[in-house]
């Protein structure tokens, strides 16, 4: 099945690093195999007969069902079932894995789209992008990004050398393509990614040409180096059950003069052409849409785990909690609602693809900036002290006091036994590693919230809203009203 085929593909001679050490059978080791198992299972959901209409769709060039984020959205039952893609492996992973491929899969499926309009950029980029994106579809390649620049010294930019032979350029050019030499982070999933799509979020100008590249790098490339931060994963599942399936591994790249072969540079040189590829409006609205349907099955999690917290403990009858939890819902209508809206307000772009509106896809993603910090606020007040007194673990209900254990961590409405389970779950969520390293993920995962506000001003057409007021003040005066400044 998928799954088997896609670990086995992972032995590819790529150089991953944790802890100092190579990894050298990546599926055996227990910083991924609770992860890749997982992975293992949403590609098996391809080959269910049951399932497979739910996350993906039939190809007809080959007869074959590829998932749905490479579906190319012309219709609304099309870009529903898009939707009901992400909707469902979000699902099944508690949203807790932002990085499942879909993402960057929508990405390289808007640029496809969009290949005839974008070709203006490269008179290759149209058969580049068709061929990369047709084999990633039928091979079921997973991808991920890698666009940010590593944190150095941010108050020097590219005019400073010691800056600009660190972030990720060009050394030289050959017949077979370009090679290239720098970091790049943080790539989410890249231990078991296929490929990486390398760009970057830097304001490039005209002398930056070296840096200016848009990429599509296999991860068993020579001389590429993939250093993984610190595993959250734990194989203890009762008493960790997230961080044992969930941990989706952030990692640096280091590009040792990598050599990129021609047909995987999709850009290069030309600093306006990458800015301009990297606003599409069809990429990213396609890419974007999964970034929020994902976000609603998070917290509905959230959710869920807050709302069985305080049943457990008896507390749904206080006024403040019922507020709290109310609050969560509230999350989850408002953001259900922005998709609905981007969805239902879609437009078709030049090449007859049927792209949501980005303007509610990214108001959605700037309020997850502040909405998830809030959620897992409010599941730490629910459950407040309970969290520290759950015991160790679940194993001590079956030793010696195992009848004390069950006095005194009963629930109001549960066993002793599953409110433990309860609170060690929720304790993952709020209080684990991966749950620190989650709540800074929905913080920025974005790019940077304040950032992303100021643009939202910056590109709205102000004048449909200040114009009334004018035309107000206006209409004001000629009535003979005056102000008194």
């Amino acid at each position: 099945m998928r799954g088997d085929k896609f670990i086995a593909s992972l032995h590819d001679g790529r150089s991953v690093w944790l802890e100092g050490k190579q990894i050298d059978h990546l599926s055996e080791h227990t910083a991924f195999t609770g992860t890749l198992s997982t992975i293992k299972g949403l590609f098996n959901m391809l080959d269910d007969p049951l399932q497979r209409d739910k996350v993906g769709y039939l190809v007809p060039a080959t007869g074959q069902y590829a998932h749905s984020s490479f579906l190319v959205p012309y219709t609304p039952l099309e870009l529903e079932k898009r939707s009901q893609s992400f909707a469902c492996w979000s699902a099944e992973t508690q949203g807790m894995m932002s990085r499942l491929s879909d993402y960057a899969r929508s990405l390289v499926t808007g640029w496809y789209a969009a290949r005839h309009q974008l070709a203006a950029l490269d008179p290759h980029f149209a058969d580049k992008i068709t061929a990369y994106y047709e084999e990633a579809r039928d091979r079921d390649l997973f991808l991920t990004t890698a666009i940010i620049d590593p944190q150095i010294d941010r108050s020097s930019g590219l005019d400073d050398k010691r800056i600009a032979e660190r972030f990720l350029h060009v050394v030289r050019e050959t017949s077979e393509g370009i090679v290239v030499r720098g970091a790049k982070m943080i790539a989410t999933g890249a231990p078991y990614t296929h490929d990486f799509v390398i760009f970057s979020f830097l304001q490039f100008q005209s002398q930056h040409h070296k840096h200016a590249h848009v990429l599509i790098v296999p991860a068993n490339s020579p001389g590429l180096h993939i250093v993984c931060r610190e595993s959250f994963a734990d194989t203890r599942e009762l008493n960790h059950p997230l961080s044992a399936r969930y941990d989706e591994m952030d990692a640096v790249l280091f590009f040792d003069d990598v050599l990129i072969p021609w047909e995987r540079v999709l850009l290069y040189g030309d600093s306006e052409k990458v800015l301009a590829l990297r606003a599409n409006q069809t990429a990213n609205g396609l890419a974007f849409h999964q970034n929020v349907v994902r976000f609603v099955a998070k917290l509905e999690f959230v959710t869920g785990i807050a709302m069985a917290v305080a049943e457990s403990i008896g507390a749904t009858g206080f006024l403040h909690i019922q507020e709290k939890l109310g609050e969560l819902l509230t999350q989850i209508d408002v953001i259900k609602a922005l998709i609905i809206a981007s969805e239902t307000k879609a437009t078709v772009d030049a090449a007859g693809v049927l792209v949501p509106d980005l303007s509610y896809i990214e108001t959605a993603r700037s309020l997850g900036t502040k909405y998830y910090p809030r959620a897992i606020e409010i599941v730490q007040q629910v459950g407040a002290g309970g969290f520290v007194q759950t015991p160790s673990g679940i194993e001590d209900f079956y030793g010696p006091i195992s009848q004390l254990m069950h006095l005194y961590f009963e629930g109001a409405s549960v066993s002793a036994e599953k409110k433990v389970e309860l609170f060690k779950l929720a304790w993952d969520l709020i209080g684990s590693p991966l749950g620190a390293r989650h709540l800074l993920y929905e913080r920025f995962y974005a790019g940077d919230p304040i950032r992303n506000l100021a643009n939202h001003y910056n590109r709205f057409d102000k004048e449909s809203l200040t114009d009334p007021i004018w035309q107000r003040m206006k209409a004001n005066s000629k009535g003979g009203l005056t102000t008194m400044y």
